[in-house]
């Protein structure tokens, strides 16, 4: 039997979920896909009272889409340590809050870190403030980047 010790895993730890309703337009109910949209996986963010839509660039990240069902409702984790596809050449900087970031194609639902403030503060970087996150525990793959919510 392997030695737990040696196995570094975030599974479900402090995992917490909510109901949304989503947007029907970035997030769509599709019976065919698992989990009900093709969109589960990805990084959401609140668009109206109660509602749910894909993140875009800069946006607070509310949480990750885990369940989409026929009567458009969602299932979302909003705390807890889970994994977030980064976004397209994004930086992904270990320990860095993060935000919402487009991926491939302008593809909403990914993320990136959140812009450090710098010598002359700018408007991206006080959105990014605001907007931030959480924290980036592993990016070895850009593809399932661990964070904490």
């Amino acid at each position: 039997m392997p030695d737990p010790r040696r196995t570094v895993a975030f599974d479900d730890i402090g995992a917490l979920r909510a109901t949304y309703k989503i947007d029907n337009a970035t997030i769509v109910y599709d019976k065919t896909k698992p989990g009900g949209s093709v969109s589960v996986g990805l990084a959401v963010v609140l668009s109206t009272d109660r509602t749910i839509a894909l993140v875009a660039d800069a946006d607070p990240v509310e949480g990750k889409l885990l369940e989409v069902y026929a009567d458009n409702m969602a299932a979302v984790q909003v705390a807890g340590y889970c994994e977030f596809p980064g976004g397209n050449a994004a930086s992904l900087t270990i320990g860095q809050k993060f935000v919402g970031a487009l991926g491939v194609a302008a593809a909403k639902g990914f993320i990136r870190v959140a812009a450090p403030a710098g010598g002359a503060y700018s408007q991206t970087q006080a959105a990014d403030s605001l907007n931030g996150r959480g924290a980036i525990i592993d990016n070895d793959d850009t593809a399932k980047v661990i964070v904490r919510l």
